[in-house]
């Protein structure tokens, strides 16, 4: 028999409805709202069926164990560092493998920003699972919000939560486009920022990788929304402004130093990504 809660060692916190309408209406808290949130450890039999769903969008995220989510469109097998994440209206069913239960930290959001925030990680009724790069950073934040949520729901503590749920649905988005480790985005990333000073062909790097030109080239545009040159200068301009703000070398030189020989075309490059030039972007205060 599936079981909604009730599990040893849980945690369990729901806002009452009155005050999430009340907290759905003011300025900060109808943006994104945390209404619900817990920890079910090894939840044995536990499972949920929504043919219609619900009004708040579920989060969550498997960290040990096994199991399983459904909407209309496929059923999931989920394993840890997977997250669930089903948009409010969605019909769904989900729960626990009968053989290795699924540990999992869950909350539910609601407000205007969080469709927003689902299409920037990929979510869609049809797609409701993301792998998780950052699986620990994901967690922290869910344990802050259970945390926080225990302790009242008094105004104050609701607009806290809505921030960990900001940070959360970010953090969710940024996996998404975060390649992982050994892949051929990933393998070209480091390749790029351990040759700073140096230049690159594209169709090498990309052979280097074991990819097309063109596959790399899409690569590059989905995780930087730019190309792999444009990626290049990007770095080689973060270096340029790291030296023109803690050393004292001639801009000749930190030219130099990333790949440009020519200090002239190197002032061209910074003033078009900068608006100045480097020696105005080095005079100028910060901080």
């Amino acid at each position: 028999m599936e079981r909604a809660d009730g599990f040893e060692r849980q945690r369990l916190s729901v806002v009452p409805r009155p005050l999430v309408d009340a907290a759905l209406a003011r300025p900060v808290t109808r943006r994104i709202l945390v209404t619900d949130a817990g920890y079910f450890p090894r939840a044995e039999h536990h499972g949920r069926h929504r043919p219609e769903g619900v009004p708040e969008t579920i989060i969550i995220v498997c960290v040990a164990g096994t199991g399983w989510v459904e909407t209309a469109t496929s059923r999931t097998t989920v394993g840890s560092a997977t997250a669930i994440v089903i948009p409010g209206g969605t019909g769904h069913s989900y729960g626990a493998s009968p053989d290795d239960p699924w540990t999992i930290w869950w909350c539910h959001v609601r407000g205007t920003d969080v469709p927003e925030l689902l299409d920037a990680s990929g979510i869609t009724s049809e797609r409701v699972t993301l792998s998780l790069r950052a699986v620990e950073r994901v967690t922290s934040l869910l344990d802050e919000i259970s945390v926080a949520m225990a302790r009242d729901s008094t105004p104050a503590r609701l607009t806290a939560t809505s921030g960990m749920a900001w940070r959360l649905l970010t953090q969710l988005a940024v996996d998404r486009v975060t390649p992982g480790e050994g892949a051929p985005i990933e393998r070209a990333m480091r390749y790029l920022e351990e040759r700073i000073d140096g230049r690159i062909h594209v169709p090498e790097l990309a052979a280097m990788v074991g990819v097309s030109p063109s596959h790399l080239a899409a690569l590059f545009r989905d995780a930087t929304g730019g190309g792999v040159l444009a990626h290049h200068n990007a770095l080689k301009m973060a270096k340029a402004r790291e030296l023109l703000d803690t050393t004292t070398l001639s801009v000749a030189e930190i030219g130099r130093r990333i790949g440009w020989e020519d200090p002239f075309y190197f002032s061209r490059q910074f003033r078009r990504t900068h608006g100045m030039s480097p020696r105005a972007y080095r005079e100028t205060r910060k901080g």
